[in-house]
């Protein structure tokens, strides 16, 4: 297995877009960042946070305080990939009708 498709993977996998997609807007604090990402359990927030942490892009910050606060926002690497991932949601947006258009002639077409 090729080391681009683990990474591939990781960026474009379902909360991997969704979060590097938030946190391009600024750092979020873990609560916050759920809330953000709506439909991301905790644990699968916190698997996807520690992956891209992992990968070198996203930077984890923990402050002894009481309640614990971690934040997390993007490295340079993180903000590259999430421009990219960026530009494909919103190409995927804009082209919408014209995918909806070919999957309905694909679907009419006879068996």
């Amino acid at each position: 297995m090729c080391p681009s498709r683990g990474v591939l993977e990781h960026v474009t996998s379902r909360w991997g877009v969704l979060v590097l997609a938030a946190l391009n807007e600024r750092g979020y604090r873990f609560s916050e960042l759920r809330r953000r990402v709506s439909g991301v359990s905790e644990k699968m927030l916190a698997q996807t946070l520690q992956t891209l942490e992992r990968d070198g892009f996203v930077l984890r910050e923990a402050y002894p305080v009481i309640p614990p606060r971690v934040d997390y926002s993007l490295t340079p690497l993180g903000r590259e990939a999430a421009e990219l991932v960026a530009a494909l949601a919103h190409w995927s947006e804009a082209r919408v009708p014209a995918v909806q258009s070919a999957r309905a002639g694909y679907d009419a077409r006879p068996r």
